[in-house]
């Protein structure tokens, strides 16, 4: 997080360098109009954040902890979001409450658009996590200190209108200082219709009317259509925006995480390509995976540890991609809510875990064999439970997400941790709200939990 700061810090006193507008020189300490894209950009730092957590990794329980398995085993209850609200949340805020906005950086209408798909994208995370959060009075300032939390299904439902909105109000032409997808306006068209055809899944459980009906628009309006319209953070080769794993592999030489035994019996017997990437061999030259939730510490050398490309120092953070549209697809046509019945769904499954493999290994050897093995080869009976548990192998290092497709679908088993400890459900809010916002974090724990703010209260879309 300090490193995080550290950009912000130094977008905001050299806005001369070539990477952002020289415009806002004029005057430093009142520039004539906003400079939106360089908030934009002081937001997008943000993001990998999102994913490159150990949490995320034990919520999906894709790692192990070798040394301090502590740190894993659910103990945890409370996890902060107040530097969501108050860094990228609040910069975009700025974007969308200004009126003068630079179109030398671009398209005004785009920087407008780009700011809503940020929004969207930051508030999901926070919602799936927590549930019910501050929205609709949120990110006021000193107008409101103590604003009221909104309902996961008022979010959800506000979600959906600000990614339509974002859609169509983009305009021809780049906006500058777009550090993910280079200002190129027709891939944030894609990605905000891929996150609301993934928001629409991710109701099938609670309103699979609503559900069916935005997952449809979504494909209507365009969504991701290769690997080259994923959502990656690309990190660079020097520390100052170096990978978190690298910050703790490759620099202070924790040996901390190794893949866990339920990923590598997933994939080891059907010789899954993408396993040398995830993990590297142990000691004796063999994959395997730690069992989830020993109380006591592992010898690190006996197992497969974080693989060396994962933790590389400029290695990329993907948080939205295409094999997710198709594995979207393929559950889609399985349930009826798009056409094709089996025949579609086994092709856009088949796909997903082809372009998979391309993701993570650059090339599709190994995925014409891999289609074929014992239990990932598609059954039509099993197609759900298929589905969810290629996208969970899928989303590895994306462990936030992968957590909550596993709310949702319940697949793949996962272990209880020592103790009988279940996988959580949700995380808790900031203790600093029983303080800070005492009131409304009352009626929201009281009118979604029966008064317990802990990690196994269950949230709206996850009935």
């Amino acid at each position: 997080m300090k490193k995080i700061y550290v950009l912000m810090l130094a977008g905001l006193l050299f806005g001369g360098c070539n990477d952002f507008a020289d415009d806002i020189n004029v005057n430093p300490n009142k520039p004539s109009v906003a400079s939106g894209t360089q908030l934009i950009a002081n937001a997008e730092f943000y993001l990998p954040g999102l994913n490159s957590a150990p949490q995320g990794e034990f919520f999906s329980q894709h790692l192990a902890e070798t040394l301090y398995p502590g740190a894993s085993l659910y103990n945890t209850v409370n996890f902060n979001y107040y530097g969501l609200y108050s860094g990228p949340l609040m910069n975009l805020e700025t974007v969308l409450n200004t009126d003068d906005l630079d179109a030398k950086e671009g398209p005004v209408n785009n920087q407008l658009a780009v700011a809503k798909i940020l929004k969207a994208y930051f508030f999901w995370n926070i919602t799936d996590r927590w549930g019910d959060v501050p929205y609709s009075e949120a990110l006021k300032g000193d107008d409101n200190f103590t604003p009221k939390y909104d309902t996961q299904e008022a979010i959800y439902n506000n979600l959906f209108q600000l990614l339509e909105e974002a859609n169509s109000m983009v305009v021809p032409g780049k906006i500058s200082n777009d550090i993910v997808y280079g200002g190129d306006a027709g891939k944030w068209q894609k990605l905000a219709n891929t996150l609301r055809l993934l928001m629409a899944l991710r109701l099938s459980e609670v309103d699979a009317t609503k559900a069916q009906a935005e997952f449809n628009k979504a494909l209507e309006a365009g969504t991701m259509t290769s690997n080259g319209d994923n959502f990656v953070y690309k990190h660079l080769p020097e520390e100052v925006n170096e990978n978190y794993w690298y910050s703790q592999v490759g620099r202070q030489k924790r040996l901390w995480w190794a893949l866990s035994e339920n990923l590598v019996d997933h994939m080891k017997p059907v010789e899954d390509p993408r396993l040398p990437v995830f993990g590297n061999k142990n000691e004796e030259g063999y994959y395997v995976g730690l069992e989830y939730g020993k109380a006591e510490a592992s010898n690190e050398s006996k197992y497969s540890l974080l693989g060396t490309a994962i933790w590389k120092q400029d290695a990329p953070v993907y948080l939205v991609t295409y094999a997710q549209v198709l594995f979207a697809k393929a559950e889609a046509a399985k349930r009826g809510w798009i056409p094709g019945g089996d025949v579609a769904a086994a092709d856009f499954y088949k796909e997903a875990i082809s372009l998979s493999v391309l993701q993570w290994t650059g090339t599709t050897t190994g995925v014409s064999e891999l289609l074929t093995q014992p239990g990932v080869a598609f059954e039509p009976a099993k197609a759900i439970e298929q589905i969810a548990t290629q996208r969970w192998i899928h989303l590895f290092m994306n462990g936030y997400e992968a957590w909550a497709e596993w709310r949702r679908t319940g697949y793949p088993d996962l272990s209880a941790a020592s103790g009988g400890k279940q996988v959580p459900t949700r995380q808790g809010y900031p203790t600093e709200e029983q303080f800070n916002n005492t009131a409304n974090y009352n009626e929201a724990v009281q009118r979604q939990f029966g008064g317990t703010d802990g990690l196994y209260g269950q949230l709206w879309w996850d009935k």
